[in-house]
């Protein structure tokens, strides 16, 4: 009666199947499960994240975007790599260059500071402070290491090694300890420069790093 009374009012009429088919669906599409949102990684570092002298397509982002979804993982690889970069100059532009619902940071930073000599002490303090600001915003991490080179010195390469493996033990990370592993003194994976990857080098580089990528990509997913 009162279906039918509203419907004279306004010279319409509403069945009473009809509007029970409207609320059914009403409610299945509010008890729908919402759809995943991609996996958000932001590759944070300096040339060898940019892609330095590579093709579109080429960058270690890219290729890393490109073998998680070969694998069946729903990510988006986005690259916050920036050519010359310090670890200062990270700790500078973190905020801004890691937006808001990034799940995962691969932190990459600290072959400048080794190439231009500076202070590990400094490199780590700078590591550090990224590392604490993303942890207190709930960001997983992936840190990556540097080796330096042989012609710092022994007493310059043993306190530059001991950043990487000493802040991923300090705080629960886990670790890549060297970006370029067979990719550095391989003139087959190199530019011409000899200090940077080609496509090739790039590729190598991802399949050292997706093991590790891949295991916090599953391990989000599943504490979700």
């Amino acid at each position: 009666m009162v279906f039918k009374s509203f419907g004279k009012i306004f010279g319409i009429v509403f069945p009473i199947t009809r509007l029970s088919s409207a609320a059914v669906f009403l409610m299945v599409f509010a008890a729908a499960p919402a759809m995943a949102e991609p996996f958000r990684i932001i590759g944070f570092g300096d040339s060898l994240m940019a892609g330095y002298q590579l093709a579109p397509g080429e960058s270690f982002p890219e290729q890393l975007e490109k073998a998680l979804a070969a694998r069946g993982h729903e990510v988006t690889v986005t690259n916050a790599g920036v050519s010359g970069d310090t670890t200062s100059g990270g700790l500078s532009r973190l905020d801004w260059s890691v937006p808001d619902g990034t799940d995962l940071v691969i932190l990459e930073l600290g072959a400048n500071d080794m190439l231009r000599g500076l202070s590990p002490s400094a490199t780590e303090k700078n590591l550090e402070a990224m590392i604490t600001r993303l942890k207190e915003r709930g960001v997983n991490i992936l840190l990556v290491g540097m080796y330096a080179a042989p012609n710092l010195g022994p007493d310059y390469q043993e306190a530059f090694n001991a950043i990487y493996p000493r802040l991923a033990e300090k705080h629960d990370l886990p670790l890549v300890p060297f970006f370029l592993e067979g990719v550095a003194g391989n003139a087959a994976m190199q530019l011409d420069d000899r200090m940077h990857p080609n496509a090739q080098g790039v590729a190598l580089m991802v399949e050292n790093v997706l093991p590790a990528v891949e295991a916090l990509v599953a391990k989000e997913r599943t504490d979700m």
